[in-house]
């Protein structure tokens, strides 16, 4: 429509007209006779404003779904942080308790035999020494450490020496084919040596071939002169099987060594031999043997006959009449 005076008029009526019927709205209060038009246009435009409603809510949700998933996403990953940190802590703390019994063994171990011990830590297998059984510890000449001491751990003998570098040593294990060591029997003393074999046994050859040995025995380290390489009394391993007496000058016997050489982990450098053997001392107490049973027989009351001694048994619940019940053939 052209901006026209007649155009300018109306939108004036219009407007007057407009506050004319809001001020007859407001002092009308509750009867006002433009109740019934405005219930008329909510029952018009109500259902149009509830779709629009509808439509929007669900945007508005995800929307809000949305800004409250990265909340939920920060809190899942804090909590997954602080999971993992629990397990490694927990973990860490297995293993410092394992290690804490291993160094309790080793110290107890050296208190019995009065071995001065340097402690140090497994770091590597030798695969860097060849096909040797061999292991690396952090421990080395700024330590202390020499060619040719003793290394045990808490159960007994683990090899001896042969490199030493500052920090770090090798250490050739019982078990290589080139270790030995001289051994003496509990008890009996009997003399002989452990030879490695390249796996987790050892085989003694004791020097008296009509010597007593069998299954069980307990041998240590016999020692050497000024305690080097071995000191004398280290446990070495218990007898598993005794060969035949064949004639042979020797007898040889197949030992299991009391170090476990595939999980070591803490051990101990013996840098001053003791002041005296310790002979069998180090050895751990032998196993108790356990009780024998007994049977005790109870005998039920009123089971017994008029002599007061209990029936006789025959082996049947029904036995039929002996040879001698009276009766005739």
């Amino acid at each position: 429509m052209r901006d026209t005076r007649e155009s300018r008029l109306l939108l004036v009526l219009l407007v007057a007209i407009a506050f004319a019927l809001i001020t007859v709205d407001i002092r009308s209060g509750d009867q006002s006779p433009l109740d019934s038009a405005r219930r008329g246009a909510a029952t018009v435009f109500g259902p149009v404003q509830d779709g629009v409603a509808g439509a929007v809510d669900p945007v508005g949700n995800a929307v809000s779904a949305v800004r409250d998933s990265g909340k939920r996403h920060d809190r899942v990953s804090a909590l997954e942080r602080e999971n993992a940190e629990l397990k490694q802590k927990l973990g860490s703390d297995d293993r410092n308790r394992a290690r804490a019994r291993e160094l309790d063994k080793l110290l107890k171990t050296a208190a019995s035999g009065q071995y001065g011990v340097k402690g140090a830590q497994v770091i590597s297998i030798g695969a860097a020494q060849g096909f040797s059984w061999t292991i690396t510890i952090d421990a080395g000449s700024r330590d202390g450490i020499k060619k040719d001491m003793t290394v045990l751990n808490g159960d007994g003998l683990v090899g001896r020496i042969t490199t030493v570098g500052p920090g770090t040593s090798t250490v050739l294990l019982a078990t290589d084919p080139d270790f030995t060591v001289g051994t003496r029997l509990e008890k009996s003393s009997e003399l002989g040596f452990a030879n490695g074999r390249g796996d987790n046994w050892l085989t003694v050859q004791l020097l008296n071939a009509k010597a007593k040995v069998k299954k069980g025995d307990r041998m240590v380290t016999f020692g050497s002169s000024n305690d080097r390489p071995f000191v004398p009394g280290v446990p070495v391993g218990e007898v598993m099987q005794v060969t035949p007496f064949d004639g042979d000058l020797t007898r040889t016997v197949r030992v299991k060594p009391y170090a476990g050489f595939s999980k070591l982990d803490i051990v101990g450098v013996v840098v001053q031999g003791p002041r005296k053997d310790p002979r069998d001392t180090v050895l751990p107490d032998p196993p108790k043997k356990k009780p024998t049973p007994t049977v005790t027989v109870t005998v039920t009351p009123g089971a017994e006959d008029e002599d007061g001694e209990p029936p006789a048994d025959d082996g049947s619940e029904n036995a039929g009449p002996g040879p001698d019940d009276g009766q005739g053939d």
